[in-house]
């Protein structure tokens, strides 16, 4: 299974190397031609133990014969398990190094017990031990739990230890669905869920659910402890792989793959299967709403935390070390929950119970996961409203302050190191899996309304009454029994946080893309004044302009969110103003937004819609006013800055990079040319971009590069209800007209005043190259 030793193996001096070189190819041939865990009984043991010192081979050949031949079908297994333990001690060392030492992986470190182990059929030995009883119907003496155990355990010892073992055990999927029946015995559950998520984490193909015999049955019988971990298993059966190629990103390459892929992909198919389990979703919900046990302390453990996490960050080596602390907890006449006392008491003795508040933490986040790629599966509605139903987000509002945003969260704290995406602390990944929860769950839905609670709402219905505007039909349609409770409600609690984050916290970009997601949508004056009246417009450009924040990711969260609240919304171009009140200001909000168009377009888009519309409200006395003061409509209403941001916005992009992240630029720049369409100044535009390209000597450049995406905009809108529906509500502009302008931006007839083709003198035209089709 493993790469073969070499002749140059450290563990090989001079003239021996040739000797043993011999033992070594035999064992390369039997690999070869695939006799298993044979292999190293096929070499005469007093050979073995004649070269063991001299290769350092550690008794592990003899013991893996005496281990074959005590495990024949009427043993009883007892010297079985005994020569078990023997060569788990040997292993286990070598692994426990590997999971404390900097992770290295197995390429990078040396593991010669573990190799060698493998190297002569230790592997396949105890596979074939294990499935023992799916091979013959004999009847033979049982395996008891605790040999099981210690088969498993050797054997997730030498998937992290042995480079190929893992993906090895992946291509047997008799072997894998066969590790998911013996997670019906609980005293062998937590050894066979580490083995079986190590196994699924690189198995070429992902696995069927529905293979699985009786998974209905089994995650029903599962206790809510068994559940929590089973979630990290099925979070590698319903996540879409990581295609991990930045090329295989562009729009261009997904579209392709979808048509190659019209049937649904297995993760699809694993996660209906999982929605058609009784009561699931139900028991997730109560998992991720379970109040932690009230003896628990708060700064003394985020202490212990920091220490701990860095080798307890798989939830299931934690639930051995928790069954150990139970026990010991059992034998302890007294354990206070006073913080005060928990200071005086030793770290190995407070260790259990910071242990307990780490475990909770840990199954939340891996919970979180699996109802966060339910939301934004095609299930979407059914989750929704199950989860409405069964009051996650009310049970989660319940433990905002008590855990998921506790007191002991530091005003300077920013995630570990240099990477913003770091998650590998178990307090950042669960912060971090509950805002993506909160921006999937509030994305483009009615259940939205849920974040508030029963006085929200009333606000909500004050704002639209006092603007005299219709309240929204999905807040007059919300069900006030499934709304948050107490005194504030989630979405409410989150701004409270958000505002006392530091400048280039990555939490910043989560909570702000969960309050966004709130605002995304058919835009609703009541949800921005909601907002507005908090302070959040105001929070946002201090962290633009004032704060010193110079994370890309955080920007563009704020540049986004600033948009969706600002949008068609006067009293906030009213409230942008008085804050961004010197020219010196001004012109750091601008740096800010030209440093990165593809950050910022958003919030680009955004102004020009809400000056074409305020453009056409004259009649009104506070638009006017606001129109005439504003710096930011006064700037955007200047023909030459609106060009200036056509210009770049379509020189960034092209059909071969264009991406998820991206592509608002395209539309953007639509936006700017539907709107000249409409005040029938469209040709000035074309015009104005073909002089560029000729003041910059390249011409035919920009319009054939526009004319491409515009082919490709095509190819990919007009098959996609959704993308489609997203841009007509975000924008207030019909989907036909969007579609109209680009029909005749396309135009073949080369005298047309709105048409590209036109404007692209006859030597520099690209236009007969099917880009789409390359």
């Amino acid at each position: 299974m493993a790469t073969v030793l070499g002749p140059e193996s450290p563990w090989m001096g001079g003239k021996k190397r040739t000797r043993n070189r011999n033992i070594v190819s035999k064992l390369r041939q039997s690999q070869i031609a695939g006799r298993g865990f044979s292999r190293g009984t096929q070499l005469p043991e007093a050979l073995l133990q004649e070269r063991d010192k001299r290769a350092k081979w550690h008794g592990i050949p003899v013991l893996l014969q005496e281990l074959y031949e005590s495990s024949h079908l009427n043993s009883d297994f007892t010297r079985t398990h005994t020569v078990l333990k023997e060569l788990s001690s040997l292993l286990s060392m070598e692994a426990m190094s590997f999971v404390t030492e900097d992770r290295k992986t197995a390429q990078e470190s040396t593991f010669p017990n573990t190799y060698t182990f493998d190297l002569f059929g230790g592997v396949d030995l105890l596979v074939e031990l294990l499935m023992r009883p799916t091979l013959t119907t004999l009847q033979k003496p049982k395996m008891n739990d605790d040999l099981v155990k210690d088969c498993l355990s050797v054997l997730y010892n030498c998937c992290i230890c042995t480079e190929g073992v893992t993906k090895i055990l992946a291509s047997r999927d008799d072997f894998v669905l066969f590790l998911f029946t013996l997670m019906t015995n609980k005293k062998t559950f937590l050894q066979t869920a580490t083995l079986i998520e190590d196994i699924l984490g690189v198995k070429k193909e992902m696995i069927q659910l529905e293979w699985i015999p009786n998974l209905s049955g089994l995650v029903q019988s599962f206790d809510q402890q068994q559940l929590a971990n089973f979630c990290r298993i099925l979070s590698v059966t319903i996540s879409e792989p990581d295609v991990g190629n930045d090329d295989k990103h562009t729009l261009l390459a997904k579209n392709a793959q979808q048509k190659r892929n019209t049937s649904p992909s297995r993760a699809e198919v694993n996660q209906v299967t999982l929605l058609n389990i009784p009561s699931f979703i139900e028991r997730l919900c109560k998992l991720a709403t379970r109040k932690v046990s009230e003896a628990t302390g708060t700064s003394n453990f985020l202490q212990e935390l920091e220490e701990w996490y860095t080798w307890l960050d798989n939830t299931l080596v934690l639930d051995a070390l928790m069954q150990i602390a139970t026990d010991e907890a059992e034998h302890s006449s007294t354990e206070s929950s006073d913080e005060s006392s928990l200071a005086s008491i030793p770290l190995r003795h407070r260790l259990p119970q910071s242990m307990k508040i780490v475990h909770e933490i840990m199954y939340k986040v891996e919970v979180l996961y699996v109802l966060c790629v339910l939301l934004m599966g095609r299930q979407r509605n059914q989750v929704h409203k199950m989860l409405a139903e069964f009051r996650l987000i009310p049970g989660l509002n319940n433990l905002f302050d008590k855990l998921i945003w506790r007191k002991y969260t530091t005003s300077n704290h920013v995630v570990h190191g240099q990477n913003e995406n770091c998650d590998c602390s178990p307090e950042i990944s669960f912060k971090i899996q509950f805002l993506r929860l909160l921006q999937s769950f509030s994305d483009h839905h009615e259940n939205k309304y849920l974040l508030l609670n029963a006085q929200e709402l009333n606000e909500l219905s004050a704002i639209s009454l006092k603007a005299n505007i219709p309240e929204v039909e999905a807040l007059v349609n919300t069900d006030r029994s499934l709304v948050c409770d107490g005194k504030k409600g989630l979405l409410t609690r989150l701004l409270t946080v958000m505002k006392r984050e530091p400048p280039d916290s990555s939490f910043r970009f989560w909570q702000a893309r969960a309050v966004e997601s709130f605002l995304r949508g058919a835009t609703s004056y009541a949800d921005q004044m909601f907002l507005l009246k908090r302070g959040l417009l105001e929070h946002i450009l201090f962290c633009i302009i004032d704060s010193g924040c110079k994370s890309r990711d955080v920007l563009q969260s704020y540049f986004d969110l600033l948009g969706e609240l600002m949008k068609f919304n006067i009293d906030a171009f009213k409230r942008f103003n008085k804050y961004v009140n010197t020219e010196e200001k001004f012109q750091v909000f601008l740096t800010q937004i030209n440093s990165s168009l593809v950050d910022s377009n958003m919030l680009v888009r955004c102004i020009v819609l809400s000056l074409d519309r305020f453009e056409s409200q004259t009649e009104d006395v506070k638009v006017v006013e606001v129109l005439s003061e504003c710096c930011l409509l006064s700037y955007m209403a200047r023909v030459e800055n609106r060009l200036s941001f056509l210009f770049r916005l379509v020189n960034i992009i092209n059909v071969q990079t264009l991406t998820q992240e991206n592509v608002s630029c395209l539309n953007t720049s639509l936006v700017i040319l539907m709107l000249a369409r409409r005040r029938g100044k469209l040709p000035f535009y074309l015009n104005a971009l073909r002089e560029k390209e000729y003041a910059e000597k390249y011409p035919g450049c920009l319009l054939n590069n526009f004319h491409n995406l515009l082919r490709f905009w095509q190819h990919h809108y007009l098959n996609k209800d959704k993308d489609s529906t997203c841009l007509e509500n975000s924008s207030c502009i019909p989907f036909s007209f969007w579609k109209e302008t680009v029909s005749v931006l396309l135009g073949e007839d080369r005298t047309s005043p709105c048409a590209i083709i036109g404007y692209i003198d006859e030597p520099y035209m690209e236009l007969d190259r099917d880009l789409l089709e390359d």
